[in-house]
C-alpha cells in the first residue's frame, strides 16, 4: 500500500478517530480546525468552579473508543459502568428508575406502570434482536458500495426486514406493547431523540437505540466526557498526525473531477485525499463552490436541535441522578411543535445530565452542574433571545414545581447555548445536532454516504453523514471511511 498525504477538514470525534485509523495505517495526516482545540461538539468550560460538558453527555460502546488508543498503543479509556441508566419523572408524580438491569428495571417499571414485567423484557429483547441483525450492515458498513449488498449478512438482514420495524413508526411499535402503559410508551418514545427525530415518524427500527444501555451498557468516563477527547487527540499525536488549530480551509481544490488539496487564505496545499469532517451542507456550499451538489440529501428535513442552560447549582438533589428526563404531559404535541409548527413548544420535556454525581471535581462542595436541555426545531431566523427567556421560565417552573424546590435561587451561574449558537460554534448546519432526521421510513437509505460519489479521493465523516449523529455513530463513520484506504 502506497502511503498518502490526507488532509482531514475538522477535529471534531469523527475527525480525530479517521485520522487516527489512517495514521496506524501508515499515511501521512494532517487535520485543520478553526477552533484553538480539539473536540468539535464534544467541548468543555469552567464557570465558578464548575466544569461543564458543552455538548453529547452519554456514552455507551466503548470499545469504539479502546479500538483507536489500541492503534496508538495506549492503555484503555477509564470509565464506570451505570447501574442507574435514567431518572424518569411525569407529571402525574411517577418516578421511575431506569435500571441498567434488565430484571431489576423490569420489575420497577411494571410495579409503577401495572404492566407485566414479562412484556418490558420482550420489548428489550426485540431491541436486540434488531441491533443484532442490522448494526453490520446499517452501522459499520457504507449503504452506498455494492459490495456491502453482496454479503451473506446482507442477505439474512433483508429477509428479516419485515421483523425489525420498517413498516411502522417508533411510536405505533410502543402501543401495541404497551397499550395501556402511557408511561412506557412515553419513556421508549424517548429513543428517539438520539437522533434528533419524531418517534411518531422515524421508524421502529430505532428500538435498537435500548440495547446499547440495557444490554451494551451506558457508561461514565473517567474525569467527564471531554476526556474522550483529550485520549484520542494524545493517541493521534502519539502517531504523528500534525493538528493545525485557529485555522479554517476555504476551499477543497477540484481539477476534472478529482481532488487535488485544500486552500487556505490565498495559500494552496496539494494532498492525495480529503476528508470532510465539517457539516455536509457547509462542505457543499462553503467549500465545493463550484461542484454539483447532492440538493435532494441536502434539502432534507434537519433533525432537532436545542436550547441547553449550564447551571452551577448551590445545593444538592438526591433523588436526581448522572441522567435525568422530565416529561411533557403531551408528548405529541411537543413533537408536533418542533417538527411540524416550528415554535417553542410551553411545557418541553426537560433533560437534566449532572457529572458532578459521578466527578464531585466537577462542582463545588454540595453543589451540582448541570446541563439543563430541551429539544428545539433547528435554527430558521427565529429571535433566540425571546427564545431563550421564554424557555427558562418554562424550565425552570416545570424543575421547580416536580422537585418541589425554588430552583431559581438555587442558580448561581449561567451560561446559555442555543440553535444559532451551535451553528456558529460546531459548523452543524441550522445548529441541527445531528444532521438530517430520521423522520422517514427509509431515512439510513437517506444519508449522504462516506465517500463522495462525483469527485475521487474525497470522503466524509461525522454525524452529518452515514451512519448518523452522536459519539458511537461518528467513530463508525470513521472506520467505514478508513476502510476506503486499507
Amino acid at each position: 500500500m502506497k502511503a498518502k498525504k490526507i488532509a482531514i477538514i475538522g477535529a471534531g470525534i469523527g475527525g480525530m478517530a479517521v485520522a487516527i485509523r489512517l495514521a496506524a495505517q501508515g499515511h501521512s495526516v494532517e487535520v485543520y480546525d478553526k477552533n484553538s482545540s480539539p473536540g468539535g461538539k464534544l467541548s468543555q468550560f469552567w464557570e465558578d468552579g464548575f466544569r461543564f460538558d458543552a455538548g453529547p453527555s452519554l456514552f455507551t460502546m466503548p470499545h469504539l473508543v479502546n479500538e483507536l488508543l489500541a492503534l496508538a498503543e495506549m492503555p484503555p479509556l477509564a470509565y464506570e459502568r451505570l447501574e442507574v441508566l435514567c431518572q424518569y419523572f411525569y407529571e402525574d408524580g411517577t418516578q421511575l428508575t431506569a435500571w441498567a438491569d434488565v430484571e431489576k428495571f423490569a420489575a420497577e417499571a411494571a410495579a409503577k406502570t401495572n404492566t407485566a414485567a414479562e412484556k418490558i423484557k420482550q420489548h428489550l429483547a426485540k431491541s436486540a434482536f434488531i441491533y443484532q441483525h442490522t448494526h453490520r450492515i446499517f452501522l459499520e458498513s457504507s449503504l452506498h458500495r455494492w459490495r456491502t449488498y453482496a454479503q451473506f449478512s446482507t442477505l439474512k438482514a433483508a429477509l428479516r426486514l419485515p421483523f425489525l420495524g420498517m413498516g411502522q413508526s417508533l411510536h405505533q411499535k410502543n402501543v401495541t406493547q404497551f397499550p395501556h402503559s402511557p408511561h412506557l410508551q412515553q419513556l421508549f418514545d424517548r429513543f428517539a431523540t438520539y437522533n434528533g427525530s419524531n418517534p411518531y415518524q422515524t421508524p421502529a427500527t430505532l428500538l435498537v437505540i435500548p440495547h446499547l444501555e440495557h444490554h451494551l451498557g451506558a457508561y461514565f468516563p473517567e474525569g467527564g466526557m471531554y476526556s474522550i477527547v483529550e485520549k484520542l487527540y494524545e493517541a493521534a499525536q502519539k502517531l504523528q498526525v500534525k493538528f493545525v488549530f485557529d485555522t479554517e480551509v476555504s476551499e477543497i481544490l477540484v481539477q476534472k473531477n478529482n481532488v487535488q488539496g485544500i486552500r487556505i487564505g490565498t495559500e494552496k496545499i496539494a494532498y492525495d485525499a480529503v476528508v470532510s469532517n465539517s457539516d455536509v451542507y457547509f462542505t457543499y456550499h462553503k467549500l465545493l463552490p463550484h461542484a454539483a451538489k447532492p440538493q435532494r440529501i441536502l434539502s432534507q428535513e434537519r433533525s432537532s436541535s436545542a436550547i441547553i442552560f449550564y447551571w452551577g447549582i448551590d445545593r444538592s438533589f438526591p433523588q436526581l441522578s448522572l441522567h435525568n428526563i422530565f416529561f411533557t404531559q403531551n408528548y405529541r404535541a411537543e413533537f408536533e411543535a418542533i417538527f411540524t409548527e416550528k415554535k417553542l413548544y410551553d411545557d418541553p420535556t426537560v433533560y437534566v445530565n449532572i457529572s458532578s454525581k459521578y466527578a464531585a471535581a466537577d462542582a463545588p462542595p454540595s453543589c451540582e452542574n448541570w446541563f439543563v436541555m430541551i429539544n428545539t426545531t433547528a435554527h430558521n431566523k427565529q429571535n433566540w433571545i425571546e427564545w431563550v427567556a421564554t424557555a427558562r421560565k418554562a424550565v425552570i417552573a416545570k424543575l421547580s414545581r416536580m422537585l418541589g424546590a425554588d430552583i431559581a435561587s438555587c442558580i448561581v451561574c449561567e451560561r446559555v447555548m442555543h440553535p444559532l449558537l451551535i451553528q456558529e460554534n460546531t459548523g452543524s448546519y441550522a445548529g441541527a445536532l445531528y444532521g438530517n432526521s430520521s423522520n422517514k421510513m427509509l431515512a439510513a437509505f437517506l444519508r449522504h454516504p462516506n465517500f463522495s460519489q462525483n469527485l475521487k479521493n474525497l470522503y466524509f465523516c461525522g454525524g452529518s453523514v452515514h451512519p448518523g449523529g452522536g459519539i458511537p455513530l461518528s467513530l463508525l463513520s470513521a472506520k467505514i471511511v478508513a476502510d476506503n484506504f486499507s
